[in-house]
């Protein structure tokens, strides 16, 4: 059977506006009848993914997601002096391995541009570099068997982790080891809106004595909890059987979760927050999440700590009624100094060299 780590999170943030709708104001959710905050799953793993803590314990295993990889060929090949017409025929050729390119107006010159998101191995990558070199090199474009770029397994660790999606070339498609649920707020929320405006420096106000720019903006406050679940044998599968890889790769996934927050409005708001409380759990059984401990409001004046202690219970109580859901269990809490996140670290990928899982 799979082994998973499902981590629970609790994370305060202070004013903020970290995840934004198409209105601009914080993305909410109804649970339990009453509105809550919420942080996509989708913002949280690219925040992740991007951040420094990140880049520095994986940079050179991440992949890159974008639709303008065809543009990049094409730099690469005028670099090495192939004739613009070549370069953009070429170029053309190996990025529509990614994906369809985007479909322009009769007239138009043809664009390198992909549809869709492609997210692209280091391997690949290097793949094209090094067809491009040959191409340069001999002055010819390339043929089917040099344009069969794509792995099936790609060892890029947020591939296997967050997964890989191709519409034009499904079977090429990567099985996310890593579910990561929408964070929401443990007690009801009210999106308030802020009044503001900004003074221009160099008005005397001896004409005009108002301000030069009037805006609005919107944010709330709360406790989340988040929620992650980790298939460990499906990670070491993605990442080709490198048990040293996937060590790395879950220590920063918890390292980012803990201390990386999304990026929006952080000028403004300056709502950068460490996690206050972290459970993990290690073992066979069927994974579950936790959020059902907040399907009653939260409401009160100590929203952290008796967050933790509804948390905790709900746990005891699905180990009561199902037996234990998981074999050992980790956790640090801030608020009474119990644990460590490098305790945590080392609990996810404890036993992990031990686990005998062929790529």
């Amino acid at each position: 059977m799979s082994e998973f780590v499902q981590l629970h999170l609790l994370t305060s943030y202070p004013p903020s506006n970290l995840n934004r709708d198409d209105l601009g104001r914080p993305k909410t959710a109804i649970m339990g009848g009453v509105n809550r905050l919420r942080i996509s799953s989708q913002s949280l793993k690219r925040a992740w993914r991007t951040s420094e803590v990140f880049e520095e314990a994986l940079g050179d295993w991440k992949g890159i997601r974008t639709k303008q990889f065809g543009n990049e060929i094409k730099k690469m090949l005028l670099e090495q002096s192939v004739q613009e017409k070549n370069a953009q025929k070429w170029a053309s050729e190996i990025a529509a391995c990614f994906g369809k390119l985007k479909k322009v107006k009769k007239g138009e010159p043809e664009s390198l541009e992909i549809e869709q998101l492609a997210h692209i191995s280091p391997e690949e990558k290097m793949r094209v570099e090094a067809l491009v070199k040959i191409l340069a090199e001999e002055n010819r474009e390339p043929d089917k068997n040099e344009l069969k770029l794509l792995r099936k397994t790609p060892k890029a660790v947020d591939i296997a982790l967050f997964g890989r999606m191709l519409a034009s070339d499904p079977a090429y498609n990567v099985e996310a080891a890593a579910q990561v649920a929408h964070a929401i707020t443990v007690h009801p929320v009210k999106v308030d809106d802020d009044y503001f405006t900004a003074v221009d420096d160099l008005n005397t106000f001896e004409e005009d004595a108002g301000a030069a720019h009037i805006g609005e903006a919107t944010f709330g406050a709360g406790v989340f909890y988040l929620y992650i679940c980790i298939n460990r044998d499906l990670l070491l599968e993605n990442l080709q059987g490198d048990k040293s890889l996937a060590r790395k790769t879950l220590e920063a996934l918890v390292e980012t979760a803990a201390r990386v927050s999304p990026a929006g409005k952080q000028n403004s708001f300056a709502s950068r927050a460490y996690t206050s409380y972290m459970l993990a759990e290690k073992g066979s059984q069927q994974p579950r999440s936790l959020s059902v401990a907040f399907l009653k409001p939260i409401i009160s004046h100590d929203q952290l700590s008796d967050a933790i202690k509804v948390l905790e219970k709900q746990k005891d109580n699905f180990d009561k009624i199902y037996g234990s859901c998981s074999e050992s269990s980790e956790k640090f809490n801030v608020l009474t100094g119990q644990g460590t996140l490098n305790e945590i670290k080392e609990f996810v990928i404890s036993d992990l060299e031990d686990k005998d899982t062929e790529a």
